[in-house]
């Protein structure tokens, strides 16, 4: 991923290499995952960055403070900020629109490099979301999604439809799943948040350009106990410090603000997790299909009922 690179050779990224290079302890080891992770490992608490490097949060925070950093917290915020300068291109599609323009004036004959980059980007955006993807977290994220009472969907912009289309999905596993934003706004989708609490689940979704009211919604869903699950982009993401759990898809795009195509791999990975996962599973398959049968186009080509002329509407 671009901003991996970014991160690499970055003034942080040259120290971890150059302690990578000395191949021996764990401050190698350390400093290997940090290379390949920096988005998972702004997204993890001390203990949980410890077993993956099989080491121990005391030798994180040596390793934090050789680096001349207080303790791994300031490490990890370090990391955020330099993946955040790394994504700032995503901030500005009118200057990514303006450039794309100026390479396509230059290819001349007609053709547009700027068609192949797009197809490439959301190509590398889903080999690198699929290589990110913790399974077992994921396959976690599932089970609490199950466990809660009522599951809430969130997003605005095109990230209303990603909810839309997650919270169709997760009705046929969940107790009561409630898509926050269908209409009337920010004022009504906060009417529909007023009774989460305890028990329940709330999935925001915001990418590049990320929307203010899909972070205060965040907050106000947490405030009051709910268990947040984000999927977003980055760890720098502002939807970050309010999740409890966060699914990450890579979002980079030569013109568009940002891509969208990760993000749908993301979600239909979870709906099969929940799937597998759910209690009697298949009695809930077959009374969705029970409840959606008479509604499916069932006619076989030649049949009687599907050459029949269709009637005109009347003028």
């Amino acid at each position: 991923m671009q901003m991996g690179s970014g991160f690499a050779d970055s003034g942080l990224g040259l120290q971890l290499r150059a302690l990578l290079a000395q191949g021996r302890g764990a401050n190698a080891a350390i400093a290997d995952f940090l290379l390949r992770n920096p988005v998972r490992a702004t997204a993890c608490g001390i203990e949980e960055l410890s077993a993956y490097c099989q080491t121990s949060p005391a030798t994180l925070s040596r390793f934090a403070r050789v680096l001349g950093f207080a303790g791994f917290a300031a490490l990890r915020v370090a990391i955020a900020d330099i993946l955040q300068n790394a994504m700032q291109p995503v901030f500005h599609p009118v200057n990514k629109l303006r450039s794309a323009l100026e390479r396509s004036d230059l290819k001349g004959g007609g053709g547009n490099p700027v068609i192949a980059e797009s197809l490439d980007a959301s190509l590398d955006n889903l080999r690198a979301t699929a290589a990110g993807l913790d399974l077992s977290r994921l396959n976690a994220t599932a089970r609490k999604i199950l466990d809660a009472e009522t599951v809430y969907t969130l997003g605005f912009g095109i990230s209303a439809h990603l909810a839309a289309m997650l919270a169709l999905e997760l009705q046929p596993f969940c107790q009561q799943a409630i898509n926050v934003v269908e209409f009337g706004g920010t004022e009504v989708a906060a009417g529909r948040l007023m009774n989460i609490g305890q028990g329940d689940l709330l999935i925001a979704i915001s990418f590049p350009r990320y929307a203010g009211d899909a972070v205060t919604l965040a907050r106000y869903a947490r405030d009051r106990g709910a268990h947040i699950v984000v999927l977003t982009d980055s760890a720098a993401s502002p939807l970050m410090p309010w999740a409890h759990d966060a699914l990450l898809a890579a979002a980079s795009h030569p013109v568009l603000s940002s891509s969208f195509t990760a993000a749908l791999l993301v979600i239909e990975t979870l709906v099969t997790s929940l799937m597998l996962g759910a209690d009697n599973q298949v009695r809930q398959a077959e009374k969705l299909t029970d409840a959606i049968a008479a509604y499916l186009y069932s006619d076989k080509p030649g049949s009687a009922a599907a050459t029949k002329p269709r009637r005109r509407p009347r003028q």
